[in-house]
């Protein structure tokens, strides 16, 4: 070998179980298809239970400074300044893009458990959608970990004009200060509003919950060795097999319906 060959870095150093949850139709889908795919489909499926994907995301300096999340805080902006690129931390995003049907419902919410960050998604143009959020919002809070990171989207701005016009140009239905209002009141750390379809802060909204859920690793608030954790660290608990990591972050399926059918919280 060499006598300077360096070590293969990890493509990532955590993982991290995210939900996307609220009504059907919303976008939650399509915010997940730009995320991972780069791309926006006119024509998509009515999902059916969950679909899957995954991102690798950059979290902590100096990647985080772009967020803002601790502009007030020195020590931070120091680390961001001091940390070369080249050590810039990686999460890895393993998404569960659930139906927001009612009929699918019961299922949908097993798959809540063991998450640790939720994108609660509403239209901005469809005010119903926007009052239905409280209710997912609390059943999220019934059966996902105490402390999941949550934000909230207003998706389809692509729909909305900025300018309210006599011709009824403007489809907007809920405002940005009722949504922040909301959050406030909730207790939700941020609202972000994104078009899927021109992609408009769609990596925004994932970044601003991985890098909480980074901001917690740090701070000691996951066991990165229990395998009921919603986070992993890169080598732990399965050791360096990928495929089981991601595993023992999500919930199939079939468990969930096993769940569901031996008495489980749904």
């Amino acid at each position: 070998m060499p006598p300077h060959t360096k070590e293969p870095t990890t493509p990532w150093n955590y993982i991290a179980k995210l939900v996307c949850i609220g009504d059907s139709s919303t976008g939650k889908s399509s915010l997940t298809t730009r995320l991972c795919e780069g791309r926006f489909s006119t024509n998509h499926d009515v999902t059916i239970g969950v679909e899957f994907g995954s991102r690798i995301v950059p979290v902590g300096p100096p990647a985080n400074a772009e967020l803002s999340i601790n502009a007030g805080n020195a020590e931070v902006q120091a680390a961001s300044k001091n940390t070369k690129p080249e050590d810039q931390k990686k999460m890895k995003l393993s998404l569960w893009d659930t139906a927001g049907q009612e009929t699918y419902k019961s299922v949908t919410r097993s798959y809540f458990r063991g998450a640790s960050g939720a994108l609660l998604v509403f239209d901005i143009t469809r005010r119903n959608t926007f009052e239905a959020v409280t209710g997912w919002l609390n059943d999220l809070r019934q059966i996902a970990e105490e402390g999941i990171v949550v934000v909230l989207v207003g998706n389809k701005l692509d729909l909305a004009d900025h300018t309210t016009n006599l011709d009824g140009g403007n489809k907007r239905a809920v405002t940005r200060q009722e949504a922040e209002e909301w959050c406030k009141r909730e207790g939700i750390v941020k609202y972000v509003e994104t078009s899927a379809k021109s992609g408009e802060n769609v990596e925004r909204a994932f970044l601003e919950v991985a890098e909480r859920i980074y901001q917690n690793i740090e701070a000691g608030r996951y066991d990165l060795n229990d395998r009921r954790s919603g986070v992993k660290g890169y080598g732990t608990g399965a050791g360096r097999d990928v495929t089981k990591q991601s595993q023992s972050v999500n919930l199939s399926l079939n468990d969930a319906v096993k769940s569901k059918a031996g008495g489980g919280c749904c």
